[in-house]
C-alpha cells in the first residue's frame, strides 16, 4: 500500500522547484542573517539546522515505512482471515452432507467426500481408505494414487504415525478416523505445499466427522440387516423375503425374464432335536444356511421360512437352472453330514420347484406350488426334487 504515488512525487517535485524559485532571495538574506549571528553569538546555527532536518527527514521516512508495513500485515491477515473463514464454511458444509439422513449408508458418503474433499483441500491429491473386518478398502481416491501404498500409509497412519506418511512416491498428510476409540479408517491429503495450522486443524475435525459418519452407517446397516436376517442361519426372515419375491415378480414381468422359486424342508428334522437336542438342531440349521451361502449366487434370495423350512428365490433363472440349483443343494447337503460332539448327523431335504407364469405377479399362488411341489417330494420318499406343473400364462 503505497502512501505517495508517482504522481505525487513529481508534484512535490514541482513544488519544490517553484518555491526555490520564489523564494530563493529572501532565503538567501535569511542564510546571510544567520551568518552575522552566528559570527557575533558563536554559533553554529546552519549547521544544526541541518542535522536537525536530516533527521526530521528520516523519521518521517522510517514512520511511512512502519504505516506500510503495519498496512500490509493488516491486509494479509484480512486475506487469512477470509481463507479461514472460508475453510470453515467448506468444513461445515462437509458436516451438513455427512449428517443428512441420506448419508447412512457407504455409498452416499462416498459421494459426500468426492464432492467436498477438493474444496476442503484445494489443489491436492487425496483418499480415504476404510478398514472393514481388518481389511483396508478405497473409499475415495482423487488424482494418481496406488492403493497398494495407500493401504501401507493407511497402516502406518493408525498404528499413531500421525502427521506425514510416506503413501508410495510422495508424501501425504493422513488423518485417522477414530470412533469409540476403534480405527475405522484413514484420511490422506497430499502435503505439498505445506499445510497450515489452520488447515491442519480443518482436515482433522473433517476426518473425525467421516469417522462418525462411517461408525454410524455401520450401526444403521447392522440395525437393518438384524431387522431382516435370521440371525441362526444367516437367511432372510419370512416378512422380508416376501417383500422381495414380490418385487422380484414384478420386475419378471415388467422384462419378461424367467423366475424361479424353491422350496424345502430338512427331513426327519423332530428326530434330530428329539434325539439330540435342540442345540444340535440349531447347529444343524447353521450348517444348512452355509451351505446354502455356498452354492447360491449373490443375487439369489435365501429365506428362512419357517422352522426347518426355506424359501431360495432365484431371479433371472428358468426351471432347469433351477433343477440344478436345487439338486446341487440337496446333493451337498446329503454328502456333508454335521458332526455334533462325538456323533455324525445326516442331514437331507426334499425340495419343490416352481417358475413364475408369464404375467404373474401374485407371491400366494407362485409360493403355493413350491410347496405343493415339496408335499410331493415328501410323498414319493424325501430326500429328492420334485416340480410344480407349469401354471398357464395370464393373459
Amino acid at each position: 500500500m503505497r502512501l505517495v504515488g508517482r504522481n505525487d512525487l513529481m508534484l512535490l517535485a514541482g513544488l519544490t522547484v517553484a518555491l526555490f524559485v520564489i523564494f530563493v532571495e529572501p532565503v538567501a538574506r535569511l542564510i546571510e542573517y544567520a551568518r552575522e549571528i552566528e559570527q557575533a553569538r558563536g554559533l553554529q546555527l546552519l549547521p544544526g539546522l541541518v542535522i536537525l532536518t536530516g533527521v526530521y527527514i528520516f523519521y518521517q521516512l522510517r514512520k511511512r515505512h512502519e504505516i506500510r508495513a503495519l498496512a500490509l500485515a493488516a491486509e494479509a491477515d484480512a486475506h487469512q482471515a477470509r481463507a479461514r473463514e472460508g475453510e470453515t464454511a467448506r468444513l461445515v458444509e462437509f458436516g451438513r452432507a455427512l449428517a443428512l439422513t441420506r448419508s447412512q449408508d457407504e455409498d452416499s458418503i462416498r459421494s459426500a467426500v468426492t464432492e467436498h474433499l477438493p474444496r476442503l483441500a484445494p489443489g491436492r491429491s487425496g483418499w480415504v481408505m476404510l478398514r472393514m473386518d481388518g481389511i483396508w478398502q478405497p473409499l475415495v481416491t482423487l488424482g494418481e494414487v496406488r492403493l497398494a501404498d495407500l493401504e501401507r500409509a493407511a497402516r502406518r497412519a493408525v498404528l499413531g504415525e500421525v502427521g506425514v506418511v510416506e503413501a508410495g512416491a510422495a508424501a501425504d498428510a493422513c488423518f485417522p478416523m477414530i470412533a469409540g476409540g476403534a480405527p475405522l479408517g484413514v484420511l490422506g491429503v497430499a502435503s505439498q505445499p505445506p499445510l497450515t495450522e489452520h488447515q491442519h486443524g480443518i482436515l482433522m475435525t473433517a476426518s473425525a466427522l467421516l469417522g462418525a459418519a462411517v461408525k454410524n452407517a455401520q450401526l444403521f446397516k447392522e440395525i437393518h440387516e438384524n431387522s431382516v436376517r435370521d440371525a441362526l442361519t444367516g437367511c432372510s426372515n419370512r416378512k422380508h423375503a416376501l417383500e422381495v419375491i414380490d418385487v422380484e415378480l414384478r420386475r419378471a414381468w415388467r422384462s419378461q425374464q424367467p423366475l424361479s422359486l424353491i422350496m424345502f424342508d430338512l427331513d426327519h428334522f423332530k428326530r434330530i432335536n428329539d434325539e439330540y437336542g435342540h442345540l444340535c438342531g440349531d447347529a444343524v440349521l447353521s450348517a444348512v444356511g452355509q451351505r446354502m451361502t455356498a452354492v447360491l449366487r449373490g443375487s439369489d434370495l435365501k429365506c428362512r421360512y419357517g422352522g426347518e423350512e426355506f424359501l431360495i428365490l432365484l431371479p433371472d433363472t428358468p426351471l432347469a437352472g433351477a433343477q440344478r440349483v436345487a439338486e446341487t443343494l440337496r446333493r451337498e447337503l446329503e454328502e456333508n453330514p454335521v458332526r455334533w460332539n462325538a456323533d455324525v448327523i445326516g442331514v437331507t431335504a426334499s425340495f419343490g420347484i416352481a417358475t413364475a407364469s408369464a404375467g404373474e405377479v401374485e407371491v400366494s399362488p407362485l409360493i403355493g406350488r413350491a410347496d405343493a411341489a415339496l408335499y410331493l417330494a415328501k410323498q414319493e420318499g424325501r430326500n429328492c426334487v420334485r416340480v410344480a406343473e407349469v401354471r398357464a400364462a395370464i393373459a
